[in-house]
């Protein structure tokens, strides 16, 4: 097949040429600094630990969505052949590329396993497991050596898929060749049914076997949903800083705004969709043994903030997001991007805090310290592989097509 011409669009709107490369290191070192607050913070508190490991593992978990939901979204590109979103691909894909990073900040939750610590997790205590019915029952899936195992597999699997895709991408750009974007298309179907199956069983290990008495089969869907919604906000956000300063200008329109403010709302509609499943599934059954992790988010402080996760996740961005003009005007896109970017951090923290079952309100310095040094991190990685490479895939076939695009 004839390799297809890249289309001009000029370096100073395709890539970050210009940008100060001090900006990725400054952010690295104000992450290293509010690691080092938020340890000093859980040092001078009787219980701070405890809060530190659980406040690490909210951003931890938090920032791995914004990775692996920005890859599903490639896939879900490739998949569909969607030749509206081959201008935005690339932002997905500088988003997603960061599995290595991952694994590293990843060595905090898994090592303290091998020295017996229970701090985050109560099956890593093989005492206190042995005089418990259940968790003897588990031991031989809730254990540090295959839980090491497990994760090592996820992380291998989420880096060869991302390498695959970013890579070909990539290739694409040198040398034009449209055989490459069938290859991407054929592939993107089974990613999508290993990425789903990785992250499903992650989001147990990881997530879920904080409480190893309770269990959920959905648990693993509810966590990507809400993934894929703080995933899609963050691309429209980077869209729009890329714009205010200067890049991408002619080349990310209104109408493709309008698409990704649909992606935006379906993903909303969908996390709300398997949050009442799952909540009805178990208060129709109304067994003690599932309840009871309903209980620790029904009482105290985090009945308010569930009230408020069904409300600001979930019926607010609902009517906010329905109308067509609301998808096309950046401003008001922008807004509920933002909104729902924290909301989805309140709720991966709704998932991780309140079985510390803690008086007052939910979150303390110790938090905040925490998610600003994994955002750091991972904006200093965005960053860096953002001025590897131009910002729009230029040789892919379908650009013109994704130029020229319109709703109608």
């Amino acid at each position: 097949m004839t390799p297809h011409p890249a289309i001009e669009l000029g370096r100073q709107q395709t890539t970050l040429d210009g940008l100060s490369p001090r900006i990725a290191p400054a952010l690295r070192i104000a992450g290293a600094a509010a690691l080092a607050i938020g340890g000093a913070l859980g040092l001078a508190r009787q219980d701070g630990m405890q809060l530190f490991f659980r406040a690490y593992l909210t951003s931890y978990c938090f920032v791995l969505g914004m990775v692996l939901g920005s890859l599903l979204l490639v896939l879900l590109l490739h998949v569909s052949r969607a030749g509206w979103g081959v201008v935005v691909r690339r932002l997905a894909e500088v988003l997603a590329d960061h599995v290595p990073l991952m694994v590293v900040l990843f060595l905090p939750i898994a090592l303290p396993l091998f020295w017996g610590s229970s701090t985050l997790y109560e099956w890593a205590d093989g005492q206190a497991a042995a005089h418990d019915e259940l968790l003897r029952h588990k031991a031989p899936y809730l254990n540090p050596m295959f839980f090491a195992i497990r994760a090592a597999g996820y992380f291998a699997v989420w880096w060869l898929v991302a390498r695959f895709f970013v890579d070909t991408s990539a290739a694409q750009d040198a040398s034009g060749d449209p055989r490459l974007t069938v290859r991407m298309e054929r592939a993107s179907g089974p990613a999508i049914l290993l990425l789903g199956l990785t992250v499903t069983f992650a989001s147990f290990d990881w997530l879920m076997s904080l409480d190893p008495r309770w269990t959920s089969t959905i648990y693993g869907v509810y966590y990507y949903s809400g993934a894929v919604v703080g995933a899609v906000a963050l691309w429209i956000l980077a869209a729009m800083i890329l714009q205010a300063g200067g890049r991408l200008k002619d080349v990310i329109t209104v109408e493709h705004y309008h698409d990704l403010g649909k992606l935006l709302f379906a993903s909303v509609v969908f996390w709300g969709y398997i949050g009442f499943s799952q909540y009805l599934l178990i208060w129709y059954a109304n067994i003690p043994e599932e309840t009871a992790w309903y209980r620790d988010r029904q009482s105290g402080p985090w009945l308010y903030v569930s009230l408020a996760l069904v409300a600001g996740h979930l019926v607010v961005p609902f009517f906010g997001l329905l109308s067509r003009e609301t998808k096309r005007n950046k401003a008001i896109l922008g807004f509920w991007a933002a909104w729902l970017l924290v909301f989805h951090w309140i709720d991966v923290s709704w998932l991780v805090m309140p079985n510390l079952k803690r008086e007052g309100f939910p979150w303390g310095p110790i938090d905040l310290c925490l998610a600003a040094s994994l955002a750091c991190f991972y904006l200093a990685g965005v960053l860096r592989r953002a001025m590897d490479r131009p910002l729009v895939p230029v040789r892919d076939p379908r650009l013109a097509e994704s130029l020229a695009f319109e709703n109608f």
